[in-house]
């Protein structure tokens, strides 16, 4: 069976090949990102393998079926970028990869949290300059804080039981509880207004769907304790990032750790170092000292890659054999 591969980078490519072993497909792999003006490449494959800023529109898809695609194979959790409604009406399945290692993401977080928290990234570019100076370093124990998490699924679950290990108190929102979480961390499922009021830091574990759409907005960060720590590596869109700019600039945000942006696409994942950045959103949140923002590497461990290659391949060869798993509906 013959798979193009889009949207890939050299890590993709050794886990997936890796993976084949097991499979024997035939692999076409593509640096550019599927869309409208690049969907050609395609041509004289069976499926398609794409990540989350490849555009799977109505008129792609439509490409798709008629150079004879037959499965879209996602090769990530989220599917917020394709059409599914077009997707059915030409027969083309859609699976995903609904988890991969929820242990990168919620370690990432943390990772993030601890940075902002402890001036890490401002100590270690100082002591490289020779700076030995403590002054403006001061962090918080986190013992004790009161930690929010939005979305208690596979990750969310995750980052709980990591911060129930620092001696956090945890509050949470979702719309399914989970008891056995409660059983043992002692989280505290509360509405998320009282979630953001009460929270020291909030951590965002939750898809992009149209009800989590700018879930932090201009209301939400004005109920927001002065001072909390934000945390997002779900999906950038869950932040309206112009109204965090406004809340860090009124001081009233301690401090933002992002490893997504609503408009990463086109950025993330691409060397610009020589360019100048175009999108003046990100450039200003680059600009103020206690955020930090990734490239959308939450994800980016062996052991993820080695899942979502696996995964993935497991979802093409159960296509092939008629038995659709992991399915997107």
């Amino acid at each position: 069976m013959k798979i193009a591969v889009f949207d890939t980078h050299r890590y993709d490519r050794e886990a997936l090949e890796m993976a084949n072993r097991a499979y024997q497909f035939t692999f076409s792999f593509f640096d550019v990102r599927l869309r409208e003006d690049t969907v050609a490449l395609a041509q004289g494959h069976e499926a398609v393998c794409v990540f989350v800023n490849d555009q799977l529109t109505r008129p792609v898809l439509a490409a798709l079926k008629e150079q004879g695609v037959r499965l879209i194979a996602l090769r990530c959790a989220g599917f917020n970028n394709v059409d599914l409604k077009a997707a059915k009406e030409f027969g083309l399945p859609v699976v995903r990869v609904p988890e991969y290692s929820p242990y990168a993401v919620a370690e990432h977080a943390v990772a993030l949290l601890l940075t902002l928290n402890r001036k890490i990234h401002k100590a270690h570019n100082r002591v490289r300059e020779g700076n030995f100076s403590l002054e403006g370093l001061v962090g918080f124990d986190l013992k004790g804080k009161t930690v929010g998490i939005v979305g208690t699924g596979k990750i969310g679950r995750v980052f709980a039981g990591i911060m129930k290990g620092f001696g956090c108190r945890l509050l949470a929102f979702d719309v399914r509880q989970d008891e056995a979480l409660v059983a043992e961390t002692g989280v505290e499922y509360v509405p998320m207004e009282r979630l953001f009021a009460e929270s020291d830091i909030i951590s965002l574990h939750v898809p992009l769907m149209p009800q989590t759409y700018h879930l932090v907005n201009e209301a939400a960060l004005a109920l927001m304790k002065p001072g909390v720590v934000l945390i997002n590596t779900s999906r950038g869109a869950l932040v309206d990032a112009s109204a965090l700019i406004q809340a860090l600039k009124q001081g009233r945000i301690g401090a933002a750790g992002l490893d997504v942006y609503e408009e990463e696409a086109g950025v993330f994942f691409e060397d610009l170092s020589g360019l100048v950045l175009q999108d003046d959103v990100l450039a200003r949140l680059l600009t103020f000292p206690n955020v930090i923002i990734t490239s959308h590497q939450a994800f980016l461990t062996k052991e993820a890659l080695g899942n979502i290659a696996e995964t993935t391949l497991g979802n093409v060869k159960g296509f092939r054999e008629g038995k659709l798993s992991n399915e997107v509906k």
